[in-house]
């Protein structure tokens, strides 16, 4: 539903119509390295809705920065009441120097008619060879920002990237109950945000190691738990959270007749709307 909110500026679909590329492009980052799944998603529904790459990757990248402003929020609001660690603290500062700025910056871009002019002015003086490439990639670039230009549209997309991070941290929290382990909301909170702020950084195929290794950063670290146990914690709820989309985008990719060639074909087409 949330990604059907930034996609409105380039074309009205519903979350019913998306979820298949959305569940794909799962998948994909659960069996492929360095977050591809992201591109294979932009193809997917851009080759199904005949959308913009460009338009759709951007949109993709507002949404990987409302989850990263999600988890600063998280951590903020654990910090009240869990005494935060030198390495959460630093977790901290790098989130808001990377996700407050760039959220700042897009906002500004996004509500000044003037950027879009002084972008294409610049690009007057590219080499003739790939100006009019150029001009077309910073306006699908731009057109996948538009929504930041209604506020309502915008808390909107807050508002749903809140409400469905903390459905996963009730994921979180059950979990912890079989693991008969006494978390508070606080800790959950952190612990999400340690995990997945984690997961944003391009690496492993299904975040394996860094997953882990942001969860141990919280239960060993603040949370007093031993490191053997908070791994086998962070083991079987990274299982419960990898498996079931991995199936249904596996389903998915079937019903959209979609092959691994499609990787390459991602890096190299621009779809552009009939």
């Amino acid at each position: 539903m949330r990604w059907s909110i930034l996609l409105s500026p380039v074309r009205s679909l519903s979350w019913r119509q998306l979820f298949p590329a959305v569940s794909v492009g799962y998948m994909a980052n659960n069996v492929l390295p360095f977050r591809t799944g992201e591109i294979v998603r932009a193809y997917a529904v851009g080759r199904q809705f005949g959308l913009s790459k460009t338009a759709t990757l951007t949109t993709i990248v507002l949404e990987r920065l409302l989850d990263g402003l999600t988890m600063l929020g998280f951590i903020v609001v654990a910090a009240t009441v869990v005494a935060l660690d030198n390495a959460l603290r630093h977790v901290a500062l790098f989130a808001s120097a990377l996700f407050l700025p760039a959220f700042g910056l897009l906002i500004v871009a996004a509500r000044s008619a003037r950027t879009l002019s002084v972008a294409l002015w610049i690009l007057q003086y590219a080499p003739r060879a790939v100006r009019a490439r150029a001009e077309r990639l910073v306006r699908s670039g731009f057109a996948g920002v538009a929504v930041f230009r209604s506020s309502s549209a915008l808390l909107q997309a807050i508002g749903l990237s809140l409400a469905a991070w903390l459905a996963e941290a009730a994921m979180y929290a059950l979990v912890a109950h079989a693991f008969a382990f006494d978390l508070s909301p606080a800790l959950v909170l952190l612990t999400t945000a340690a995990a997945n702020l984690a997961t944003l950084i391009p690496s492993s195929p299904g975040y394996i190691g860094p997953f882990e290794a942001g969860v141990l950063l919280v239960l060993a670290g603040v949370g007093g738990i031993a490191r053997s146990l908070a791994l086998s914690y962070a083991i079987v709820l990274h299982a419960a959270l990898y498996l079931p989309i991995t199936l249904v985008g596996l389903v998915f990719w079937s019903k959209l007749q979609l092959d691994w060639a499609v990787l390459r074909r991602a890096r190299t087409e621009e779809v552009v709307p009939s």
